[in-house]
């Protein structure tokens, strides 16, 4: 399954992933999906916002133990933020079959639709609409850089826009969603332990500043007479370095336009998004709020002028502490192993679905502590055990 997947939507270039939602890529995917799927007798479904579902037993409501994640990646990422949690899944049942495993409660594999938000700038797309967290006006008004909306991309796709939305009926089907990821950071590298149990997803955000200036001529236009956007910004992004140090969290520029984007031109616009994660919510609102009163400051200084509007934001997700516990006794029952239980930063599909199912997510060491880049990684070994991890929990959550 992962050499069958390692070479769709990768880069010859940069050697990362470009997966983007409604693109060919990730159509070769939701292909590869699919095959899975019914080359394991597993029933295919594709819901009204595109996510893929995979039954093994007929779910009724609240009855149905899920796992899975996505498929699709940010510009020019690692193989494993997503695929990971998908391919782990179908391996686990695959090893649950060969335990002889019973199942008494139907089981669901899923492959949430444009997870990464790299194409529209949004996040867990699909699962939002799912779980109403995203209505059809905003998801309708989503662009991506080229001017196509998701209307567009979807109809592009053979798929009907019309159709997205709220889905409770398919969501009253889940008794327990469990999500199985790569660890996106090095806390499991540091303590020596394979297998990790997620205890909340910090609150986060991403925030669009722009700064406007004046365009002018970079060889004719005194220092004094400039009204420079670029300086503006350059300094609100090393405010947002110092914030995000004063107050333990993390706060990152990784987008940036410029108009006119010439070399030899003073901007007129630089826009740029700051995302900003914290352990808790005040410090985050200590972060943002301290950065966007540098750029205020920074914008006065250079004759500019500033907007900052919010375009996303989740709050802190505490997952179901029960099923959490559960995960634990699961995995430590035989062993006596007392797996560790961490925070994360990275948002996710189990944390979309929180608020509407009981969640949890299992994570796999990563050696290296990245993500989001070619450089992600997990052992063959560290996956293995991911499986068996994996298999063990809906073992003890589905079967007899």
């Amino acid at each position: 399954m992962w050499r069958q997947l390692l070479p769709i939507g990768r880069s010859s270039a940069s050697g990362g992933y470009r997966r983007f939602a409604w693109t060919g890529a990730d159509s070769d995917c939701r292909s590869w999906f699919e095959e899975q799927a019914r080359g394991r007798g597993l029933v295919h479904e594709v819901d009204r916002n595109g996510n893929q579902w995979a039954w093994l037993g007929e779910p009724a409501r609240g009855d149905a133990v899920v796992t899975g994640s996505h498929l699709d990646s940010v510009p020019d990422g690692g193989a494993f933020d997503g695929p990971l949690g998908v391919v782990s899944a179908f391996a686990a049942l695959d090893e649950l079959r060969r335990r002889g495993a019973r199942f008494a409660k139907p089981l669901g594999i899923v492959n949430f639709g444009d997870e990464e938000g790299a194409r529209f700038g949004l996040a867990c797309v699909g699962s939002r609409l799912t779980a109403g967290a995203l209505t059809v006006e905003q998801a309708h008004r989503l662009t991506d850089g080229d001017g196509s909306t998701l209307p567009e991309a979807m109809e592009a796709t053979g798929y009907d826009p019309d159709a997205i939305g709220p889905d409770p009926e398919r969501l009253g089907r889940i008794g327990a969603f469990v999500e199985l990821h790569v660890e996106q950071g090095r806390a499991l590298d540091l303590s020596g332990d394979r297998i990790g149990i997620a205890s909340a997803i910090w609150p986060h955000g991403r925030w669009r500043f722009d700064f406007r200036g004046e365009a002018n001529h970079a060889g004719t236009t005194r220092l004094a007479d400039r009204h420079d956007p670029m300086l503006s910004y350059a300094e609100t992004v090393l405010a947002a370095r110092r914030e995000a140090e004063l107050a333990g969290a993390v706060a990152t520029f990784g987008k940036i336009a410029v108009e006119p984007n010439g070399v030899n031109a003073i901007p007129s616009l630089v826009r740029g998004w700051l995302d900003s994660r914290a352990a808790d919510q005040e410090s985050l609102d200590t972060v943002v709020e301290g950065v966007r009163k540098a750029a205020r400051a920074h914008a006065r200084e250079h004759g500019v002028t500033l907007d900052v509007e919010r375009e996303s934001f989740t709050p802190v997700v505490e997952f179901d502490h029960a099923l959490r516990d559960e995960l634990a006794r699961l995995l430590g029952s035989d062993t006596d192993l007392k797996v560790p239980v961490l925070g994360t930063g990275a948002g996710h599909d189990a944390g979309i679905l929180s608020g509407r199912v009981p969640t949890a997510m299992l994570f796999v060491r990563n050696p290296t502590g990245v993500s989001h880049s070619p450089a992600e990684f997990a052992t063959e070994d560290d996956c293995v055990a991911g499986v068996l991890a994996l298999a063990d929990v809906l073992e003890g959550l589905a079967c007899t």
